[in-house]
């Protein structure tokens, strides 16, 4: 009997089997393409998120607001905070259980260490010249500003330059130079020899202020400047002479912030492999502690002390200078070894007239490297900085909230309170941080402190014992980047065009501006023993006195991701910290990415920078899981509604026949297997050419395992039709012998008049009110379904993107949303479609009155079109209202920010279903029109 309806009825049978090969194939690949999506995702996720530490502790009330309103960690928050954290609760925190490494870093203070950056001016001598001075103009670029340096000189004499010491009863010198005798500045003269460049150089006031007799000669007491800055130009510029020819070079005086930190050596080779990064020297080892030279050891003659210390050998700050170089007109050549080496020098060179010759620049990392062959520097004075304040814009972005310009008393030795030489320009510049001095102790070399200095210590030397290269450092994936300030500068890129071209494309990368935006990290390494020896010989003590760490950052034993064991032992650990120490902020990293953040330096200058997302890995895989399980159910309620409505349609068409049969004596359970066992052949069948269909499409896309899930496809057709065919089978054993011959029509009301063809198909839809809703359920599901699809790949997108990690991820889980919201949408308007194709070949009798009482064609035509148009608006419009109100159902804010976006695009979907169903009626309204209206009238 089943085969035999089967035969009978080929075509409704065919279609099922279409419809079931589709759905059951379509479900298959689809979960395959889902399940691969996610496996991928997950493995990104678990690759990328271990980062460099899991767990990062901080000071007391170090974490800003924005820190603590957005989950993130500000990348530059070190360079911003010195000390906090006690050695004794490092100590402790070290000792807890489950951490395999606690690296802690004291930030102690930027040291300025000076050097030079030659410059060759050789191409612009006059080659008939024997004595000459060029003069060169620096413009420094650093950052988003220019700066304007002061004056160097060069002055090239082809007269020799001679030595002199005092066992020559001569001052110190080797820039001695006969020239030709003045009467007024022949008292100036050494033993018949002028010093061209002591008076420019050491002599900017004239000796005035000591109450020194004049004239003065070449002497080693300085002059005093405590009513000069530290800024003024003039102060800067030096003379660099020389003696021979066609040779040239100007050596521009710079300096350079190194911050010094310290940290514990073996934690730190551990951490990120500090002892690989080593190119010269040795690494610091814990049995490095400061040392002190007995003044017969000492090269300077006094008890000196010295703490170990690593210097990076790359600079981590930037700049260049741009001059402009000028050919002095210096007058008669033989006179300038007297006007230069009298007390009037330097107002002498300054107000020569030059003549432009040229340009030339330098890259400031130069004078860096020239530093690095040094092997010893002077802990005088340091500066220590504050961080950064921010706040959010109404746009969502970051504004920093600018600071007052530096005081001049800044840059002023605590040694009768001179300038500081050679200030970085950059200091002038845009203050986003607070700067303190911390002027040392006046006892160096004594051993001891006496009278205002009681109780403190001498301060030290910083010795070196080796170079590193940060570029050597154990790399991590760029996608789970936490702050690694210790050695990499923050990443800061321009965010508009404007401040891209300010940048020349270039990132903005730190200068020397210890209140700039972008601060350099630590250059300096010690120990954690020469903590007590820098800090306590400062001459006014500071928190570093009694809290000198800056950060322990934490690595947990046993850790391999953001698996439910790994997060349960970073948060057995961060726990711990937080219950010994409630005060400290503690921030679990584990898991976190880069979050690019917009800031907004001035309103002129934006930037982009990688701010640190905490938690991102466990969130994504949170949603993933999610977004899964619901693409799963939603894509098989599709295809499972689909074959229903096919199914029903089916039952309907049949109705005569089902009666004809319970006339016969049949009984409602043979309906019943009647129906579910013609479901049951056709998903065999179906199945069985979806398996080989599934395969090949499998094979073609790629998929892992295309063999062993096309084998899916025959089971979950089998499953499908039974499931789908369940309440049809069940309403057709409801039928009683006249039900099932009764047409299933509202019964008859008062009729009204209609007066147009729109109305009319109105009236003909709520007539059949349940094949009406029949064929609006599909579309309704298949826009809800969409709906809720695209809300659920928004919300997951906002959920991951916003960090590297995030964007990695969204990039890869796109391809399956995109199938699921295409498959849901096919689905649902072809199980309408087949519905309103059943619903007009039941109605064909009605059609054919109407043709025979002189409705044209097109009239009949319009009025299916208008009533599939109206069930395709009733089912999208529904579906579209049904959607939303699952999606906010969901809650947690799922629809935030996205509401206009997912409402229109669930209007056009309706709009689109509405234009297949259209454009998909007119194959049978045609069909329809080539049969006789007597023919039709005959079969009813």
């Amino acid at each position: 009997m089943i085969l035999d309806q089967l035969r009978r009825r080929r075509g409704r049978a065919l279609a099922l089997a279409a419809g079931i090969l589709v759905a059951a194939t379509s479900f298959t690949l689809l979960t395959a393409t889902v399940s691969t999506s996610r496996a991928t995702t997950v493995g990104t996720v678990r690759k990328n998120a271990r980062s460099a530490y899991d767990v990062l502790v901080r000071p007391p009330n170090s974490q800003t607001d924005v820190e603590r309103q957005s989950g993130l960690v500000e990348p530059n928050f070190l360079s911003g905070t010195f000390g906090g954290i006690t050695v004794d609760q490092y100590r402790r925190i070290r000792g807890m259980a489950g951490i395999d490494v606690a690296a802690p870093v004291a930030n102690i203070g930027y040291l300025m260490v000076m050097s030079t950056v030659t410059v060759d001016v050789s191409r612009f001598l006059d080659s008939k010249a024997s004595r000459q001075i060029l003069r060169i103009s620096p413009t420094l670029t650093a950052g988003l500003g220019t700066y304007r340096t002061s004056d160097e000189y060069v002055y090239l004499t082809r007269s020799p330059l001679t030595s002199g010491s005092s066992s020559d009863q001569i001052f110190q010198s080797d820039t001695l130079e006969k020239g030709a005798v003045d009467k007024s500045t022949r008292r100036y003269q050494l033993k018949g020899k002028y010093d061209v460049c002591f008076y420019f150089n050491r002599d900017k006031t004239e000796q005035k202020d000591f109450n020194l007799q004049l004239p003065m000669r070449p002497n080693l007491i300085a002059e005093d400047l405590s009513d000069r800055s530290a800024f003024d130009r003039d102060l800067n510029s030096w003379m660099n002479c020389q003696s021979g020819r066609g040779k040239a070079t100007i050596d521009v005086p710079v300096s350079y912030p190194v911050l010094l930190s310290a940290v514990d050596p073996e934690a730190e080779n551990r951490l990120v492999g500090l002892g690989g990064a080593i190119t010269s020297g040795r690494m610091l080892t814990e049995r490095d502690k400061p040392w002190t030279l007995p003044s017969s050891k000492s090269t300077h003659g006094q008890h000196d002390s010295y703490i170990p210390a690593l210097l990076s050998s790359s600079p981590l700050t930037a700049g260049t200078l741009d001059a402009a170089v000028e050919r002095l007109d210096v007058g008669d050549p033989a006179e300038l070894p007297s006007k230069l080496g009298n007390p009037t020098a330097a107002s002498f060179v300054r107000g020569l007239h030059g003549t432009r010759v040229g340009k030339v620049g330098v890259d400031l990392s130069k004078g860096y490297r020239k530093a690095l062959e040094e092997d010893s520097f002077d802990t005088g004075a340091y500066w220590t900085v504050g961080p950064v304040t921010y706040r959010r814009t109404s746009d969502g972005g970051l504004a920093v909230q600018a600071q007052p310009r530096q005081k001049p008393g800044l840059w002023v030795t605590n040694q009768q309170q001179q300038p500081v030489p050679y200030v970085p320009e950059e200091n002038q510049g845009k203050q986003y941080r607070k700067v303190i001095s911390h002027a040392s102790t006046d006892c160096l070399g004594l051993g001891h402190c006496d009278q205002v200095d009681f109780g403190r210590l001498p301060n030290p030397f910083v010795r070196l014992v080796g170079r590193y290269d940060t570029g050597k450092l154990h790399g991590f994936s760029a996608l789970s980047d936490v702050p690694l300030e210790t050695y990499q500068s923050p990443q800061v890129t321009g965010a508009d065009p404007a401040t891209r071209a300010v940048l020349h494309d270039r990132p903005l990368r730190p200068d020397r501006n210890l209140g700039g935006y972008a601060s350099p990290p630590p250059t300096m390494l010690t120990t954690m023993d020469s903590i007590t020896a820098l800090t306590k010989s400062r001459r006014v003590p500071s928190l570093q006195d009694k809290a000198p760490v800056s950060a322990i950052r934490i690595r947990v034993a046993g850790v391999s991701g953001v698996d439910t064991a790994s997060r349960a032992r970073v948060n057995a650990v961060a726990g711990a910290i937080r219950a010994a120490y409630p005060r400290l902020q503690v921030d679990v990293t584990v898991g976190s990415s880069p979050a690019p953040q917009t800031v907004a330096l001035s309103p002129s200058a934006h930037v982009t920078e990688r701010w640190v997302a905490k938690g991102v890995a466990l969130r994504i895989l949170r949603a993933v899981d999610t977004k899964s399980a619901v693409l799963f159910v939603l894509v098989l309620v599709v295809c499972a509604l689909f074959l229903g409505q096919a199914a029903l349609a089916s039952v309907r068409s049949r109705r005569t026949e089902i009666g004809t049969l319970r006339c016969l004596g049949w009984s409602g359970g043979e309906v019943l297997r009647l129906v579910l066992g013609e479901l049951a052949v056709i998903g065999l069948a179906a199945g069985a050419a979806g398996t080989v269909l599934a395969y090949a499409l499998g094979r073609i896309l790629g998929q892992p395992d295309a063999g062993a899930k096309s084998l899916l496809v025959l089971p979950v057709a089998l499953l499908v039709a039974l499931a789908a065919g369940l309440i049809p089978a069940w309403l057709a054993a409801r039928l009683g012998p006249m039900a099932a011959v009764r047409p299933p029509v509202t019964a008859a009301r008062r009729s009204r008049p209609v007066g147009s063809v729109a109305g009319l198909a109105v009236l003909n839809l709520l007539r059949v009110r349940g094949r009406t809703l029949l064929g609006a359920a599909g579309l309704a599901l298949g826009v809800a379904a969409f709906t809720v699809l695209l809300a659920l790949t928004l919300a997951f997108r906002g959920e991951a993107a916003g960090s590297l990690l995030g964007n990695a991820v969204v990039a890869q889980a796109r391809g399956a949303d995109y199938l699921s919201v295409a498959l849901s949408l096919l689905l649902g308007a072809a199980g309408a479609i087949d519905v309103l194709i059943i619903s007009q070949r039941e109605r064909a009798a009605d059609l054919a009155v109407l043709r025979a009482t002189g409705w044209t064609n097109r009239e009949l035509a319009m009025l299916t079109l208008y009533e599939g148009i109206g069930l395709a608006l009733l089912g999208g419009l529904t579906g579209a209202v049904a959607g939303l109100l699952v999606v906010l159902s969901l809650g947690q804010g799922v629809l935030h920010g996205h509401l206009l976006a997912v409402a229109g695009a669930a209007l056009l979907a309706t709009l689109a279903a509405t234009a297949l169903v259209s454009a998909a009626l007119t194959v049978p309204i045609r069909g329809l029109s080539r049969i006789a209206p007597a023919h039709l009238l005959a079969a009813d």
